[in-house]
């Protein structure tokens, strides 16, 4: 229990006291006569003793963060030769992050024009929210020519799908969300915080170690007609498992069949594959067929922009009436949240994609990170194939995309 002690000592009279007291009015005085029957008097010299209990008593300690927590552990030890498997940051094989060439030359061009640190509009920067949105559906693409995207720049992912948490709490009160199992572990947080309601439909089969198609399907359909389906739009975490096109043309299917809103976190566009047609084909798809949806974007591992807090927030519309409507109404409610996002990976970002010869060089660079992700996929491969004498076909772990990996190995394998 938090306390403090007071102590206090005088050597004036009762009398004296209840003088002093009548010029403090009676709440005083009561207070006055409490110490008077609770102090200890040795002599002249009377004692009291208060405690002070902490407004915070009911406040309990909060877990650790089941990843970040394995940071801590991980500074913490000693060895020489260790790993950080938990959080999901590129590192070169010095084990340091990595910030790609084409972020120091887009820093630089910021310092040659000399561009100030002024306050952002509420929805960010134009200039980012334009090339973002291009990047992600593709600049000729109907929903951006006909304007129908509500771009509203915001804290990377996690403030994306937090502000879009907040839009649905207050204008489909009555919608739950599905959210696959498993799934990144700060999606449930960000619902649960915004108060709407969740739900899981399957994802991961461990008899395979692959997709649990049969299951996803039968939890959509299962569920309340327009309810919000959150899918990651590739290299799914944790597993690394993504549907195939022609499952997601079947996912699309049944999501237009029941009305639902589809919700697609995109944290890796470019990453994944090394190419960011490819990353996006599965949000496009959607989009081509008409749907109103949700998007989320993130810069944190495409451009290594991981503390810079750069994403995005995208609303699909089937008018730009609606859109501007949309727009307007993330607007007021990212207000009061943070005011305005931060301009200084937002600039690099417009930089880089508005730039053609800095973004040919991105392209580049991601094709290398996403080669290299490749590469110790396949080490992985054979080291496991090499160790294992039980002739079990590890070729799944190649049919993974991305920075994660189901093994399908259970505790005591992993020990």
């Amino acid at each position: 229990m938090a306390s403090s002690t007071m102590l206090s000592s005088g050597r004036s009279s009762p009398a004296a006291f209840m003088v002093n007291s009548k010029k403090l009015g009676p709440a005083a005085g009561r207070r006055g006569r409490e110490l008077n029957v609770k102090g200890k008097s040795f002599g002249r010299v009377r004692m009291a003793v208060a405690v002070n209990i902490s407004r915070f008593e009911g406040v309990s300690m909060a877990p650790p963060d089941p990843i970040l927590g394995v940071s801590e552990a991980f500074r913490a030890d000693t060895s020489d030769v260790k790993l950080n498997l938990g959080v999901g940051a590129y590192r070169t094989e010095e084990l340091q992050p990595y910030v790609l060439n084409v972020v120091k030359k887009a820093e630089n061009l910021m310092l040659e024009r000399g561009e100030n640190k002024e306050y952002l509009p509420i929805e960010g920067l134009a200039a980012f929210n334009k090339v973002t949105a291009e990047l992600l559906f593709g600049a000729d693409s109907p929903v951006i020519q006909q304007g129908r995207v509500a771009t509203v720049q915001s804290l990377s992912g996690t403030g994306s799908l937090r502000l879009a948490a907040a839009f649905i709490q207050r204008y489909f009160p009555e919608a739950k969300v599905l959210i696959s199992s498993p799934t990144w572990g700060n999606h449930k947080n960000i619902f649960n915080d915004s108060r709407v309601p969740w739900s899981e439909y399957r994802y991961y089969n461990p008899r395979t170690v692959g997709l649990d198609f049969e299951g996803m399907v039968e939890d959509i359909e299962a569920a309340q007609d327009g309810s919000f389906i959150l899918l990651h739009g590739c290299a799914h975490n944790p597993t690394g498992i993504d549907p195939t096109p022609e499952q997601w043309a079947k996912i699309a299917d049944l999501i237009e069949e029941k009305n639902h809103i589809p919700f697609f976190d995109v944290a890796y566009q470019g990453f994944a594959s090394g190419s960011l047609d490819a990353d996006a084909s599965s949000v496009r798809s959607f989009a081509s067929r008409g749907l109103e949806l949700f998007v989320a974007q993130s810069y944190s591992k495409n451009l290594g922009l991981y503390s810079e807090r750069i994403g995005a927030i995208n609303v699909v519309c089937s008018s730009p009436d609606a859109a501007a409507r949309v727009k307007s109404q993330l607007k007021r409610i990212a207000r009061p949240m943070y005011s305005n996002p931060p301009v200084h990976g937002a600039r690099i970002v417009a930089n880089v994609v508005g730039e053609p010869t800095l973004f040919n060089e991105w392209k580049q660079e991601m094709e290398i990170m996403a080669g290299r992700i490749k590469n110790v996929r396949q080490r992985l491969f054979n080291n496991l194939s090499e160790k294992d004498k039980s002739d079990k076909d590890w070729s799944f772990v190649l049919k993974q995309i991305g920075m994660f990996s189901y093994t399908g190995l259970n505790m005591a394998q992993s020990d």
